[in-house]
């Protein structure tokens, strides 16, 4: 698995910021994945929410962003694939926390809720935090354990 190859996807509420995180990411040498949407023009969250969570279960990808209005329905959408941990973060400590503690492995933003300079702020503390294992190890299994 590749932690430095990011799948990156938004609908047309997250497009901009998706952009700007893609860039931002580049230029720190990352290797970005993007399954789109390429505009503004409206679209469906659930069509790019699944293509990121099959590029990590597939291990074409380490990690995934994905950017819609609030974060929540790209979450939701995510969060319905087996091996997939996807947080909602509006804050580095949500952020920080979402990858120590619950070892997540999809970032979820939302346009109309962070703005520019604080969604990169939650990218880096996401990205500069490693899960700990320990005593988180065992409760983030029981997440794959719920029928």
């Amino acid at each position: 698995m590749n932690e430095f190859k990011i799948a990156i996807g938004s609908d047309h509420a997250g497009f901009g910021l998706k952009s700007y995180i893609k860039g931002y990411l580049e230029s720190g040498g990352y290797e970005v994945i993007d399954v789109g949407t390429n505009s503004d023009a409206s679209v469906d969250y659930p069509i790019f929410a699944k293509a990121v969570a099959k590029k990590i279960l597939d291990k074409e990808c380490g990690l995934g962003i994905l950017v819609c209005g609030s974060g929540q329905g790209m979450a939701m959408t995510a969060n319905r694939f087996k091996g997939i941990r996807a947080a909602v973060c509006n804050d580095t400590f949500s952020a920080h926390a979402s990858r120590t503690h619950n070892n997540a492995n999809i970032l979820c933003l939302g346009e109309r809720v962070v703005g520019k300079g604080l969604a990169l702020d939650i990218c880096k503390a996401w990205f500069n935090a490693a899960f700990e294992g320990g005593r988180h190890q065992a409760r983030t299994e029981m997440i794959e354990l719920q029928s």
